[in-house]
């Protein structure tokens, strides 16, 4: 299957996009780490065929699960299986958001408005129709769709949009744990073609705040790194303290690696990651045209959600 379109769609994007795999304005979370476990790869390629494959040829890793994983979890060192079933594809954020941009901007029916926000919906209670958008100098046009999607996250209005139709009584429910990031890009000490993912788990059985961590190499032979910690645990924007934090895991293993690495960035420090679900499902009207994707939708703590399946950190 290829992603088909029997119409042409439009991108509403606030900010302008990159024209390369650089960071991007909107997307704090990039600085953090990130993989595509196998159901996200195979999902990306059955849309974008040789999607894979370019992330590849660009440097980034395909790891198999958990055959190349060095990860301590509170019960022991993941057991390293010889015939892996799965997969995680490993890269920086922002050389997965160049290639699928790059991959879904090919198809001619698909543009992008820069420099726009959508402000608002079009038509009713019963159908929506199109969206308000407003340009950076503050003029405001109608986009008419017969769909429009809502995949703008966390930072979705969608609540509010909603009742300037009359839709109102919409629920919701806030997990805030109090989880940081601390974050930063080294230089690896040797090249990184065939490096594991390296991880340490946090141990709810030992007093205080809860620990984790991971490194995965990412195109360029760097390492991402990323630090979690529980409230009065949470590692700071402090370069000098970013190490010795990581000594205070569950086993000293990233901090034993990172001595022999060269730091390329700055600390970046991630506090907002309150757990966050609308039931947009339990409204007795829904408008016709509209969906509402992802994180506009239900906004979990990424370490969270990675804990409730076998892998560790992100």
């Amino acid at each position: 299957m290829s992603l088909a379109l029997p119409s042409p769609v439009v991108r509403v994007e606030a900010h302008e996009l990159p024209a390369g795999p650089e960071p991007r304005i909107g997307v704090p979370q990039a600085v953090h780490i990130h993989w595509l476990q196998t159901g996200g790869a195979e999902a990306v390629e059955a849309l974008l065929p040789g999607s894979t494959g370019l992330l590849l040829a660009a440097g980034a890793h395909r790891i198999p699960v958990t055959t190349n994983m060095v990860i301590q979890s509170p019960e022991g060192w993941y057991r390293r299986w010889q015939r892996a079933t799965h997969h995680v594809i490993t890269a920086s954020r922002d050389l997965t958001d160049f290639v699928i941009r790059e991959q879904v901007l090919k198809d001619p029916r698909v543009s992008v408005r820069t420099q726009t926000k959508a402000v608002g919906l079009l038509g009713d209670r019963h159908t929506v129709t199109g969206v308000r958008v407003q340009d950076s100098g503050g003029t405001e046009a109608e986009v008419r769709a017969d769909l429009i999607i809502d995949a703008c996250g966390r930072a979705t209005r969608m609540p509010q949009w909603l009742k300037g139709l009359g839709i109102s009584s919409l629920t919701e429910e806030r997990v805030d744990s109090g989880l940081a990031y601390a974050s930063r890009i080294y230089r690896a000490p040797v090249p990184t073609r065939g490096w594991p993912v390296v991880g340490v788990q946090a141990d709810p059985r030992l007093p205080g705040p809860g620990k984790a961590g991971g490194i995965l190499p990412i195109e360029g032979d760097r390492w991402h790194v990323s630090l979690m910690g529980a409230p009065g645990g949470h590692s700071t924007r402090e370069a000098e303290a970013f190490e010795p934090f990581a000594r205070t895991l569950l086993h000293p293993v990233l901090a034993d690696l990172l001595k022999h690495a060269e730091p390329l960035t700055g600390v970046s420090v991630t506090r907002s990651t309150e757990n966050r679900r609308y039931y947009y499902e339990r409204l007795r009207h829904w408008p016709e045209g509209l969906v509402v994707l992802g994180d506009s939708v239900a906004a979990f703590n990424p370490v969270q959600r990675a804990a409730d399946g076998p892998h560790g950190p992100p």
